[in-house]
């Protein structure tokens, strides 16, 4: 028997109700041993351990659900709930369901078949001890549209899709009435048309035939197809830009600010010919100096609902694979009439700065504009004049330089997170077949292209979204980035400290970002770097679009757009006719719709960043398919239950050592601590150590590598 708070006895039984009676009241509210104990009036130190002793209890047998250590909530699921299926190739079919975000077992035989993203409703089994909750599904409320990629194995009298899809394990039988035209071997996008309850596989058609297996354009299609992206340009589209003029007449000029006689200049990549930006400089009477950040003028020849905005809508951004560029816009726009070629006359919206030798900004004015860039020069050929001091135009690149640089460092001074980025680039045969690999590192004239970038931006974003306090802002498109996770904020402040070095969770965006650089900046050479660095990344949130401004975490900014890449980003077009709108006086749009443009911008942005990752890792894949056998160092880059992921130094490919495959012990996962650690002799594998591997396998199907461990260094 246990005494209650005023020395009474309470027994286990009574104890048990109180808490059961207690938690059946709380829906999705949290709670700890100690509220529930002070709640149902038995808060003596014995009480509170038998009450947290109750709640593990519950917790394990699945009644509670433990969101964090020692904090609780209950399940908010009816026997009966709706919710998104996930399929997976091997098997571990779930349920996400809606009630609660959690993900619930469910076996192939009580699936219905459904495909992942299908829209269910599942029942849910009464919870046994021990085991883990499962579902049932009952019916597919939505289908999810959806293809498949794979190779066609063709038959006497029938055919199949091999498929390589993850989320799909079994093939799918397609008769041959529905091949349109492919045999064996080809690279094919297929629709599922049925699948029968009692049938293992489904039946399907042949949407498109990308081209035989292995060859460079149909890898790259099949690619682009996996993840719902365009990989043909629609013809009438094209039609109706071959149609548009640049029609630069003199009553166009006279309604704009004419430009043309200023010095101004394109920097971009060495391959690149659609040319969105420029900068100009000129010195004023005054000593200071006039920055123009001009930007092709996209929306005055893409007006909304046309044939050619309404495909820019659905596309929402360019996708940069490995070996090219899967346009918004038609190439007669984005490489012709709307790009900042030298001596051509262009339409521009355009920033205009005056700033003083210290870079401080002492007035501003955003117009449409004519221009005329006076030269096109690559980063390299910038880089060259920064570096050497001599060169066409080196007096204004090395003033625009001097000032990107003070603007830099004022950024840094506010609060903006410096990370140190590498991008990987592949020398690429006639085939398309990856020969090299040599790595893009952002130097001092990619830097100060950026800087005049994000002071056009941070400009806009401010003209519109900044007034004063008792006025209310007109809808508008923000560039957003959240605070860091607060969990991996913890982790990564935890293991620093670990290393002797202190990076703050609390105070404010300032003082958290400062503490971050200033490790960044401490542990530059040492072992720990890669450990720190990595998890410094990941503590952060993705950036998106959306009409509710909550600042540029990140950057430091409190008001930030996008405006400078029409021809690649819808949000920077919607943003060009937000500004002309309201700079005329116009009232606010409808805010619901342009959040709902703003979210799809947002997906389609994270979708082509996925297909350009799969497609540097097929290309990592296919360059190290030709160096199987071969021994190279790394560092972890990934722990999880079922292996260590390494990324090579020489190249940045990286590949996974199954856990199975792991030396003389039974390795677990350390999920707080980032390591796998060996049961019976203690070897920690952690993320960011240096060890030695030797190429085992290449998938070029699965865009899979596997490694065999030769050593920890």
């Amino acid at each position: 028997m246990a005494k209650s708070s005023k020395g009474g006895k309470i027994s286990n039984k009574e104890l048990r109700r109180r808490v059961r009676e207690y938690v059946a009241t709380q829906e999705n509210k949290t709670f700890n041993y100690k509220q529930v104990s002070q709640a149902i009036k038995a808060a003596s130190p014995m009480h509170q351990r038998e009450v947290a002793m109750i709640l593990a209890g519950l917790a394990f047998d699945g009644e509670l659900v433990e969101t964090s250590p020692g904090k609780y909530k209950t399940h908010q699921r009816s026997s009966m709930s709706l919710g998104t299926f996930v399929r997976r190739s091997n098997g571990k079919n779930g349920v996400i369901v809606e009630d609660d975000n959690e993900m619930i077992f469910v076996a192939e035989r009580n699936s219905m078949h459904a495909l992942n993203g299908d829209k269910v409703k599942v029942m849910i089994a009464a919870h046994r001890h021990g085991a883990e909750p499962e579902a049932r599904v009952v019916e597919i409320v939505e289908k999810n549209d959806q293809v498949f990629i794979g190779t066609l194995q063709v038959e006497k009298h029938v055919a199949y899709l091999l498929t390589d899809s993850k989320f799909l394990a079994n093939d799918i039988v397609i008769p041959r009435n529905k091949l349109k035209g492919g045999v064996t071997g080809d690279k094919a996008v297929v629709r599922i048309t049925i699948w029968p309850d009692d049938h293992k596989n489904p039946k399907g058609e042949v949407i498109d035939i990308l081209g035989k297996k292995g060859e460079n354009d149909a890898e790259i299609h099949a690619i682009l197809a996996e993840f719902g992206l365009p990989y043909r340009y629609p013809e009438a589209v094209d039609r109706a830009a071959q149609r548009i003029d640049a029609g630069i007449t003199d009553e166009v000029v006279a309604a704009r600010v004419d430009m043309r006689d200023v010095t101004t200049m394109t920097i971009d990549p060495k391959d690149a010919k659609d040319f969105d930006d420029a900068l100009s400089l000129r010195v004023l009477e005054n000593g200071n100096y006039e920055v123009g950040v001009h930007i092709a003028d996209v929306t005055h020849y893409v007006t909304p609902d046309t044939i050619i905005d309404r495909e820019a809508q659905k596309r929402a951004t360019s996708v940069y694979l490995v070996d090219r560029v899967v346009p918004m816009l038609p190439e007669h726009l984005s490489n012709g009439i709307c790009s900042l070629r030298p001596d051509e006359d262009k339409l521009t919206f355009s920033c205009v700065f005056e700033m003083n030798n210290e870079a401080q900004v002492i007035n501003s004015r955003i117009a449409r504009t004519v221009t005329r860039s006076n030269r096109r020069f690559t980063y390299e050929e910038a880089q060259q004049i920064i570096e050497t001091g001599v060169g066409e135009y080196s007096e204004e690149i090395l003033t625009l330089d001097r000032l990107a640089k003070i603007m830099r460092q004022q950024r840094y001074d506010n609060g903006a997170v410096e990370f140190d980025r590498v991008e990987v680039r592949f020398d690429i045969d006639e085939t398309g077949h990856p020969v090299g690999v040599y790595f893009k590192e952002s130097k001092d004239a990619n830097k100060l292209i950026e800087e005049f970038m994000l002071l056009a931006n941070r400009t806009v974003a401010q003209a519109i979204g900044k007034v004063g306090d008792k006025k209310k802002a007109k809808a508008f498109v923000y560039r957003v980035h959240d605070v860091p996770n607060i969990d991996k904020l913890s982790d990564l402040s935890t293991l620093s400290r670990a290393f002797g070095y202190k990076v703050k969770t609390q105070g404010t965006p300032l003082e958290i970002n400062r503490s971050i650089n200033r490790m960044l900046v401490e542990v530059k050479g040492k072992g720990e770097e890669n450990l720190l660095s990595t998890l410094a990344i990941r503590s952060m949130s993705k950036a998106i679009y959306t009409t509710t401004n909550i600042g540029h975490y990140g950057l430091g900014f409190e008001y930030y757009t996008h405006f400078t890449s029409p021809i690649r980003r819808y949000p920077d077009m919607l943003v060009h006719r937000l500004l002309d709108r309201y700079l005329n006086g116009g009232r606010s749009v409808n805010v619901a719709k342009l959040e709902e443009q703003c979210r799809h911008s947002s997906d389609m942005e994270q979708l082509a960043a996925n297909a350009e990752r799969a497609s540097i890792k097929y290309k990592q894949v296919e360059y190290l398919n030709d160096h199987l056998g071969e021994v190279y160092e790394g560092v972890i880059s990934g722990v999880t239950e079922w292996g260590l992921y390494v990324e090579l130094d020489e190249n940045k490919c990286e590949g996974l050592i199954p856990v199975r495959d792991l030396p003389d012990d039974y390795f677990e996962l350390d999920e707080r601590n980032y390591c796998l650690v060996g049961r019976r002799r203690g070897e920690r594998y952690r993320l960011g150590d240096k060890v030695k591997v030797q190429i085992a396998r290449a998938n070029l199907d699965r865009k899979q590598l596997d490694f065999a461990l030769v050593e920890k260094l």
